[in-house]
Parts: C-alpha cells; sequence; structure tokens
C-alpha cells in the first residue's frame, strides 16, 4: 500500500480514495472510504490508457457482472456505487468498481515476507479457492481468473478478487489503432496443444499456485525461460519441497491429461473436511502474516483524506509507476508502464536483459540469481477495435524474417478454417471462442501468449486474395496459442460467453464423475425468462413438478424435465398437493383449485367468496400444513363493530373496523371445511402466519412466525416463543405452552410420539410436548444456532448457522456425526431434504447445496450454480432449494432446476 500519485483520482462515486493498494496489468486497486457512512472500499479502476479501448471496457465491464454473480462465501459482494461523480473538465469517467474492503495480502506479497506457506494454510488456501471452482464449475464454466495478484489473504480465509482474463493478466497494453494486447500468465498442457479449455484446466492453475504458495517457486522453474512451455507441456513438475502431504494432491492437479486431474470437489475436501472456513477457525495465517494484515487494518483506519492538489510523488515516478511486485522477477529492473511497452523489433538487443520490452513467453518469480534471459514470444495476437471499414493488407504487422513467431494482428471478427469451396481471402467471421485459461503465474509480466477478447463479428471485407495467407497465419497463430477450440462447448467466464464448437467433431463425452463432483444431472429445467420468476415450487405424486409465478401456474415432467403446461388461474398459488390420484390442488389468492395433471385444465374452482359466504372478504393466509387430504391454513377478515348505544345525554362512538382471524382444517378431497376456530389477529394486516411443527393422533401442533405476532403479543411473551395444540377431530384449542429458553423466532420440530425439538441459545434441546419436561440438550458450535432438524427414523438430522450439518438419536440425544458444508461466511442454517429413501441427506443454502451420507455423515458431493451465464443477466441472489423423490432430487436456485440421481 502506497500514498496516491499526483494523477491518481481523488473520487469514484461516493467514494473517496485514501491510499493505493497494489496494481496490476490492466487496473489499479484503491483503498478508499465513504466519508458519509464510514464504509470502507477497495475500487478497482482500470488503467486510463485501457479504459479508453472500447474492447477493454466492455470486457472490464462485462467480468465486474460476472465477478457480481459470484459474489458470497470467499468472494466479497460488490459495492453499491451510489451516484457517480461528476468528473471536473472534458475527462472521461474512469472505469471502477468497488468491494468491500478486508484487511488482506496479496498472495505474492505474503510469500514475499513470511516465505512458503505452512501446510495448515497451504490447505486453507487451496480449499477456499476449490470452494470458488466447484460453484463455477458446477454450471459447466472456466474462470480463467487465479494469479497470485487476484487471490487475498485475510484474517479469516483466502479471497478472490477478480476474474477473468484482465484480472489474470500480467500484462496489458493499448496499441496504436485501438488494439488491445492481454499477456496471460500460466499455461496448461492443453492449450499448448491448442485444445479446449476446460474446468480441468482451472485445476491445474490451481496446482500450479499451490505449489508456488508451498514453495515460493513454480514447478517448472528449472530450465531455460525460452523453453517454459515445452516444459509445462512435457516434464514432470519439481515438488520435492512441497510438503509431503499434499504433494500427491498437487501432482495429481498438474497431470498432464485432463480427465485424469480430480474436480474441485475433490480437491476442497482432501484439503480441508470440515471446510476451509471450519479449519481456519482460531486463526490460520503464520504470525509475520497475521501482523502484516492486522497492520495494515490499523493504517487503513488512520488514513486521512488527501489534500486536494497535493503532491504524493515526486516527479517522474507518477509517470512511469513500477510494477507491483508480483509482476517482476527476482532482482530484475522495474517494468516501463504498459504505454511504454513497443512490440519487439528487430533492432532490440536479444541479450540487453531489459524486461521493459515484453518478449517473455513465461516469467518465474524466485528463480535464483540468473539474470533474465531472452524469451521470446511463442504466439502473441493483438486485438483491434471494431472497424468501420475493411482493414487494409498492410496494415498487418508483417513478421521480421529473423524471428521464429511474429506479432500478428488478428481482425475483428474472428477468422474460422476454409470451408470447402470457399475461395475469397477475405477472413470469415467464426463464434467466439473460450480463451485459454491463463492466469499470471508467480513469475510475473512475461508470462504466456498473448490472446484475443471476443468481440461481435465485424462485417467480412471484400475478396482479397493478397488477404488469404494473412487469414491462414492468424489460424495457425490461434491454434498454438489454445485459441481455437474442437467440438464441443464450455462456458468461459473470462470470456463472458459460451464457446461454441469450430469445426464438425463430436462433442466429448462427459467426464466420469470422481469423488466430490455432483454426478450428471438428469435433466436441467430453466424457467423461461419471458415469464416472472417462480414463487413456489412442489412435487406431485412424484410425476411432475408443479412452479407456480405471478402470471401462472406451470408443470414440469419429472421424467424428462419437460415444461408439459401452464395456467394463468394458478397464478401466485401455493402448495400443488395431491387431491386424490388424479388431481393436482393449487391454493391461489382467491379461490381452490383442482388442476388436470396431463394438461392443466381447471376441474374443479372453489371461490372463498362462496365456501366462506359467512366470511366476507377472507383472505386466506399461507399454508400451515397437511396431511393426506387435510390442509389447515389461517385466514382473517375484516368485520365493523358498532358502537355501544350511548347513554342518554352521551353523544354516540364511531363504529370501527376489527380483523377477526381463524384456523381451518380442510379436506381437499371431499372439498369440504372440517372445522375453524377463532385464533388471535396477527400483525397487521391481520392474518397470522401459523406452521403445524408435528400432528399426533389427537391433536396438531403449532408455531407462529414472530414476524405475524402483535406487538402486544411480542411484549406478553417477554422473547419467549409457545406452541399451540389443537384438537385434531374438533380444532378446539386445548392448550399453548412455552418451552424453556426457546424464543420467539426458535427453530422447532416435533415428533409424533410427542417430543418437541427446540433451538435454545446456541444449542438443541429436546422437551416433553405435554409437560415441557426437558429430555436432554445437544451442544452447538461457538456464536451459532441451530435452524430447523429434520426426523428420520430413530435420527435427527441438525443444521446450524455455522454451516454443520449432523444427526442425533432421537431418543438419547447422542451425537452420532456432524459435518460442515465447507460454505464459508454467515446466514440461515441450511435447509434439509432426505432422499426417498432416507440414505442421503441434503443441506441447501444460498451459497451451495451439499450432500452427505444420512448415516455416517460422508460428504459424497457439492453443487453450485452461478444463475445467468449471460453477463448481461440479471444477479441471482435466490437460496438453492431440494426437493426429493425416489433416487432423485431436484436443486432449484431461482428460474434453474436440476435433477440429480441420489441413493
Amino acid at each position: 500500500m502506497e500514498a496516491l500519485r499526483q494523477d491518481d483520482p481523488r473520487r469514484f462515486g461516493r467514494f473517496t480514495a485514501l491510499a493505493r493498494f497494489d496494481e496490476g496489468a490492466s487496473a489499479v486497486r484503491y483503498v478508499a472510504r465513504d466519508l458519509a457512512s464510514g464504509e470502507s472500499a477497495l475500487i478497482t479502476a482500470a488503467r486510463p490508457e485501457l479504459a479508453a479501448v472500447p474492447v477493454f471496457s466492455r470486457r472490464f465491464q462485462a467480468e465486474a457482472r460476472t465477478a457480481e454473480r459470484l459474489a458470497g462465501g470467499w468472494v466479497a459482494p460488490p459495492l453499491d456505487p451510489g451516484d457517480t461523480a461528476e468528473t471536473p473538465g472534458d475527462e472521461a469517467e474512469p472505469l471502477w468498481t468497488a468491494a468491500g474492503y478486508v484487511p488482506a495480502l496479496p498472495l505474492a506479497e505474503a510469500i514475499s515476507i513470511a516465505g512458503p506457506l505452512p501446510e495448515r494454510a497451504l490447505r486453507i488456501l487451496g480449499a477456499g479457492i476449490a470452494e470458488i471452482l466447484s460453484r463455477v464449475h458446477a454450471a459447466g464454466s472456466v474462470l480463467q481468473g487465479l494469479a497470485p495478484g487476484t487471490v487475498l489473504l485475510a484474517a479469516d480465509g483466502p479471497r478472490l478478487t477478480a476474474f477473468g482474463p484482465l484480472g489474470a493478466a500480467a500484462s496489458a497494453e493499448a496499441r496504436p489503432g485501438g488494439q488491445l494486447s492481454v499477456r496471460l500468465g500460466y499455461l496448461t498442457p492443453e492449450q499448448i496443444e491448442g485444445k479446449e479449455v476446460s474446468a480441468a484446466s482451472d485445476l491445474f492453475v490451481l496446482g500450479l499456485l499451490l505449489a508456488y504458495a508451498a514453495t515460493g517457486t513454480t514447478p517448472f522453474t528449472e530450465g531455460p525461460a525460452e523453453e517454459a512451455t515445452r516444459r509445462i507441456a512435457e516434464d514432470e513438475p519439481e515438488l520435492d519441497a512441497v510438503p509431503e502431504e499434499l504433494r500427491e494432491l498437487i501432482a495429481n492437479c498438474l497431470a498432464k491429461d485432463p480427465d485424469q486431474r480430480p474436480s474441485a470437489g475433490t480437491v476442497a475436501a482432501e484439503l480441508a473436511l470440515e471446510g476451509a472456513a471450519g479449519l481456519a477457525r482460531g486463526g490460520w495465517l503464520p504470525e509475520p502474516l497475521a501482523a502484516a494484515v492486522a497492520d495494515q487494518e490499523a493504517r487503513v483506519l488512520a488514513l486521512e483524506v488527501p489534500e486536494e492538489g497535493e503532491a504524493t510523488a515526486e516527479a517522474g515516478e507518477a509517470d512511469a509507476p513500477p510494477a507491483p511486485e508480483d509482476a517482476r522477477p527476482v532482482d530484475a529492473p522495474a517494468l516501463r508502464k504498459p504505454a511504454d511497452v513497443a512490440a519487439p523489433s528487430g533492432d532490440a538487443d536479444p541479450g540487453n536483459g531489459d524486461i521493459g520490452e515484453d518478449r517473455g513467453t513465461t516469467r518465474f518469480l524466485n528463480t535464483g540469481p540468473r539474470p533474465p534471459q531472452n524469451d521470446r514470444p511463442t504466439t502473441q495476437l493483438a486485438l483491434p477495435h471494431e472497424l468501420t471499414a475493411p482493414r487494409a493488407p498492410d496494415a498487418l504487422p508483417a513478421a521480421p524474417p529473423a524471428q521464429p513467431a511474429a506479432p500478428l494482428a488478428l481482425p475483428a471478427g474472428p477468422v474460422a478454417p476454409q470451408q470447402p469451396g470457399h475461395t475469397h481471402g477475405g477472413p470469415a467471421p467464426y463464434p467466439a471462442a473460450a480463451l485459454p485459461a491463463g492466469p499470471a503465474g508467480p513469475g510475473g509480466p512475461g508470462g504466456g501468449p498473448m490472446v484475443s477478447l471476443p468481440l461481435p463479428p465485424a462485417p467480412a471485407p471484400a475478396p482479397d486474395p493478397a488477404a488469404s495467407r494473412r487469414t491462414l497465419l492468424t489460424i495457425a497463430a490461434a491454434a498454438v496459442g489454445g485459441l481455437i477450440v474442437g467440438g464441443g462447448s464450455v462456458a468461459a467466464l473470462g470470456s463472458g460467453g459460451t464457446a461454441e464448437a469450430t469445426d464438425d467433431k463430436p462433442a466429448p463425452k462427459p467426464r466420469r464423475t470422481l469423488p466430490g463432483q455432483a454426478p450428471e444431472p438428469r435433466w436441467i429445467y430453466a424457467h423461461p425468462a419471458s415469464e416472472s420468476s417462480p414463487l413456489t415450487t412442489a412435487l406431485w405424486q412424484d410425476k411432475l413438478l408443479v412452479v407456480t409465478s405471478e402470471s401462472q401456474a406451470s408443470a414440469v415432467d419429472l421424467r424428462t424435465g419437460k415444461r408439459l403446461w401452464q395456467r394463468a388461474d394458478g397464478a401466485k398459488g401455493q402448495a400443488a398437493l395431491a387431491a386424490g390420484a388424479d388431481l393436482v390442488f393449487v391454493a391461489s389468492p382467491t379461490e381452490f383449485l383442482w388442476l388436470s395433471p396431463k394438461n392443466g385444465k381447471v376441474v374443479h374452482r372453489v371461490r372463498y367468496t362462496e365456501a366462506f359466504e359467512d366470511l366476507p372478504g377472507l383472505t386466506v393466509g399461507r399454508l400451515a400444513g397437511s396431511s393426506g387430504p387435510v390442509i389447515w391454513f389461517t385466514g382473517s377478515h375484516t368485520v365493523v363493530e358498532k358502537a355501544p348505544k350511548p347513554k342518554k345525554g352521551k353523544k354516540k362512538g364511531k363504529d370501527k373496523e376489527v380483523v377477526e382471524a381463524y384456523f381451518f382444517a380442510y379436506d381437499i378431497v371431499q372439498r369440504k371445511e372440517l372445522w375453524r376456530t377463532s385464533v388471535p389477529a396477527g400483525r397487521d394486516p391481520g392474518t397470522p402466519a401459523y406452521r403445524v411443527v408435528a400432528e399426533r393422533s389427537a391433536d396438531v401442533l403449532v408455531r407462529q412466525d414472530a414476524a405475524s405476532l402483535t406487538a402486544a403479543e411480542v411484549k406478553k411473551a417477554k422473547g419467549k416463543g409457545s406452541v399451540r395444540s389443537f384438537d385434531q377431530k374438533t380444532g378446539k384449542l386445548l392448550w399453548a405452552k412455552q418451552y424453556g429458553a426457546a424464543s420467539l423466532e426458535a427453530a422447532t420440530t416435533g415428533d409424533e410420539d410427542g417430543t418437541l425439538y427446540a433451538a435454545v441459545g446456541q444449542d438443541l434441546q429436546a422437551f416433553e410436548a405435554d409437560s415441557t419436561k426437558p429430555l436432554w440438550r445437544v451442544e452447538g458450535s461457538e456464536d451459532s444456532w441451530f435452524g430447523t432438524p429434520l426426523i428420520a427414523g430413530p435420527l435427527i438430522h441438525t443444521t446450524e448457522r455455522s454451516r454443520l450439518v449432523g444427526a442425533v438419536e432421537r431418543e438419547s440425544g447422542r451425537l452420532v456425526w456432524r459435518r460442515s458444508t465447507e460454505v464459508p461466511g454467515t446466514g440461515p442454517a441450511p435447509s434439509l431434504t432426505l432422499s426417498g429413501s432416507e440414505k442421503t441427506l441434503i443441506a441447501a443454502d444460498a451459497v451451495q447445496v451439499t450432500v452427505f451420507a444420512a448415516a455416517d455423515g460422508e460428504r459424497l458431493w457439492k453443487f453450485q450454480d452461478i444463475g445467468s451465464a449471460d453477463p448481461k443477466g440479471e444477479t441471482v441472489r435466490a437460496s438453492y432449494r431440494a426437493l426429493a423423490f425416489g433416487e432423485t432430487v431436484v436443486v432449484q436456485r431461482d428460474r434453474s432446476f436440476y435433477a440429480f440421481p441420489v441413493a
């Protein structure tokens, strides 16, 4: 961290820049503060010379949207920038994003301070990054954003700060004519061979990153720098200095064959069975790093707003800022600023060691005392901006004859191999392919070939015989760099789109399922983007998935994942229960509906105004529960209470409106009300929200949501929650009881034997329902509390806000097992679902779905979905939900549904 320079921006929207945090090839990061709220932020601002390039601006914005969709866990969510400040003069507004500031050190800086990380810290670092990768790979995407500059070490675990080629770039450059060049760092064997990028490519780079963190160098360091790509493709990694316990796992990540590399979920599980967050509890950084993080936090808190016009850098320094430490080999001179970096020329001295001339294929940190060597690029592709007219043939830089690999300009609108019969020389457009996942390695600036950034195809120029060789040269160069993707497709987060096939090869077979990796879904259903998001989802007879929204109810075939029908009558509905063997019951805001499962046609309907004629204007709340053909629900309506007759000589008082509330039982097969009982009205507008926590032979036990209690009821409860008992046959209120210190919001459930299980403080406690006698207590984790447990035969499956899931014996409370879902951060406890066989336990929260063996807690696999693959798509913040039937679990996140096989 250093002081601001004279030409640094001072304002970013509502944030005021305080200091430089660090800088990379394409952007500078600033520590900033909202002076009104005191909120600190980490601003990532594009370098001005690059921000002016249209293709860079589009890429920067696309990657910012991708980072927003991946926010959560070890990825800090972006901050609302507020009103953008006016920029004085005619200067363009800087290109930037903001995230919450977390005291942390870049990985390269941490290695320079304390040397290689110890084994426990390596496990936490690798598990945290692998957890992020598993989220990305679950959606069929590739991260392309791992580099020592994008990985931060915070007090509670690692953080990932940037995504895509721009974030991982070792150098970036705006060239004359609006061209943009980005040099990537680490390459993978498949990229060097010109093969497609896949999720396994991210695992190879993770292996390189962990080897660097474990040793302070890279596993392919030894040997001439110009042969680095050959060593990556052919040589075995040097891992002797890696801790023995981690050597095999890192070696597996670095396997030459992508199919032999483990999945991200497997790596996360092997490194930290309890998850990175669990393993990091109590601190994880070596003492020098912990002290450095604490010192950084103290310095940030002490930062004051620089005065306007204050000179913060000596003349000359502001014009030539030094490169960040993680982008510079040991004992090497500072890099020139990107605008000063020129393409290799014929009169350059190949042996002068001047790193300002960016000629490296790959450069490594801590490679020993030998001076930097000449390292000509194997592939260097420069991407021009969109053209309004065909490029003249002489606009392409010619290859100097003395150089084995010359810089090549990639025309706007990527090119494809010529098809039979295609004779004109102009480049034919092809869909943008996935870029090589070549994050900057620990070696810094010279890491890997230049690559093109995807751009909408421009119109093909007129036939030009002289251009045919240019087209073929460009294709050949792209193939060397791994830009031309073979059969099949993969979504690349770095490219902000989906890679498409450029030949007629068949799509590759699905990779085999490895431990920790989610199985192939039986089907995937995407709720149409043209319709409103789902409100409720339910399974009907293990045959249909019924989805309701603001506009309609629709049904999906559980065998195929195909939508069968949609019905506007079911808009805003709930339940989707089985009314007998051949009807789907849906409760809408105004009526009960019975729909045909074949086509959604309304077979019966009962309007509330007709079924409850004596309760005009009845508002039906959410269903409290169901059992067989019986549903329980609450409802309320408003009546006018007449003012009492005044005494003689007194003025008559005013009539007033009063809300009356009821608890109902209704038979959806016979289509008739069974009973109703008057209950206290809830908070405005008056309908209380009930939930049936247990059904017994003689009664049902009900909890009221604290949010629907009136202020008077909350005051009367004195912080304690209660359970009500209603007679099964008559609906009569039998009793209302409180259980220990269980609060109004405490998660509670019960069983048919008359035992209640409630969260009490940080513990889970069992009580006799009728007597409130405590039976046993299970201690929870520190600073956490239990969510709603799930009863399964002789066991109770537990869930905690600390992301621990477990099982205890119902009778004794003995802990059988407890495992972490490996999800960092806080939030509600995961919701639990059992498979049809009760052999598999599914835990779903806002970040992921984690699947366990119910008997012993073995973590089987995890699943995460990043939402819309379109960079312009809306950010998905919905939590996951699981619905199980037979040997299948349907995982939902907002509009996306995945049917996975389970035991």
